[in-house]
């Protein structure tokens, strides 16, 4: 979350009067992430989440807003679509697409414990199991076609050492993804983006999940392995914290047990969820967008992650 574009009161005055919120109160920028502008915005009935889309355009937005207000309905704990008067919850501001959520209670734990990790495991196993009825279809937009596209344009910015490392993790993946064991893998929508960042906790009591516009459809165990290569690390190695690990994986297992497939598939989704971002945050420091609050995230710590994948060892999944 960013700001690209700038939003005053002055700008809502008149947009709010199609929500059942009464009148803005405050509004304010969020400067974590780097995709889209996120504010927290006051109104008079409470607490909420305006964001402005950047990239994602008014053909692409339904099915992230749908997924959140079809998960919510499931009970699974995630901000809601705000809808107006009309039922619509997909809206306009200064010319991009805009949507308003409920805003969750807590805090980001920076810091997780192995109860923390059991949380979040057995929330994003719920998610899964929620979404497997969702109508609605559309591929992990930053998956394996996103993967071939952006690597020719970062690699000229690499290290001779850094460009093998890059193709020949591509090479790997792209056999991998066509190996019949992957094909074999269960797929549905996945958040695909769940880091520290995007979970909020009340003590160890786990609010909710949010910043799903980078879901799509792709294998729950792809979200498995980006959320274990956050939550589950070292930050200054990118080693996995046995105990982590063990308690995220378990509580996925007693909610959606893992499959023969997938416990032959771990280390190469590990692999493959480093890869996805080192490429985006390697794209992101060296062709930067302009933003008025932006905080690019350093490539090398994943270039860290997917060496320890690669070389170090992994823990099995049950």
């Amino acid at each position: 979350m960013a700001v690209f574009t700038p939003v005053s009161l002055d700008d809502l005055t008149e947009w709010m009067t199609q929500f059942p919120l009464g009148k803005p109160l405050a509004i304010k920028g969020i400067s974590s992430g780097i995709e889209n502008s996120n504010f927290f915005l006051t109104t008079e009935t409470g607490e909420y989440v305006l964001t402005l889309f950047e990239k994602l355009t008014f053909e692409q937005l339904p099915f992230y807003l749908n997924l959140m207000q079809h998960l919510a309905q499931h009970d699974v704990l995630v901000p809601a679509p705000i809808a107006n008067q009309n039922g619509v919850i997909l809206h306009s501001l200064h010319g991009k697409p805009a949507s308003i959520v409920t805003r969750l209670q807590g805090a980001c734990q920076l810091a997780p414990r192995p109860a923390h990790c059991a949380a979040v495991g057995t929330m994003l196993a719920r998610m899964h199991l929620a979404a497997r009825d969702f109508p609605m279809h559309q591929p992990n937009l930053r998956g394996l076609d996103w993967w071939n596209a952006t690597t020719p344009t970062v690699l000229p910015y690499l290290s001779n050492e850094r460009q093998h490392l890059l193709r020949a993790e591509m090479h790997f993946q792209e056999a991998f993804a066509g190996s019949a064991t992957y094909l074999r893998l269960q797929q549905g929508p996945i958040h695909a983006d769940l880091f520290r960042d995007n979970v909020m906790f009340e003590g160890e009591r786990l609010t909710g999940f949010f910043d799903f516009y980078f879901a799509g459809c792709d294998t729950w165990l792809f979200d498995v392995a980006v959320t274990v290569n956050d939550w589950c690390i070292d930050l200054a190695t990118g080693v996995l914290d046995e105990a982590r690990v063990r308690a995220l994986l378990e509580a996925y297992h007693a909610v959606r047990p893992f499959t023969a497939d997938e416990q032959v598939a771990w280390q190469a989704m590990l692999r493959a969820g480093a890869l996805r971002f080192w490429l985006s945050r390697l794209y992101d420091y060296y062709l930067p967008r302009d933003a008025h609050m932006l905080t690019p995230h350093d490539p090398a710590h994943f270039e860290r992650i997917l060496r320890q994948r690669i070389d170090g060892t992994i823990p099995i999944l049950f």
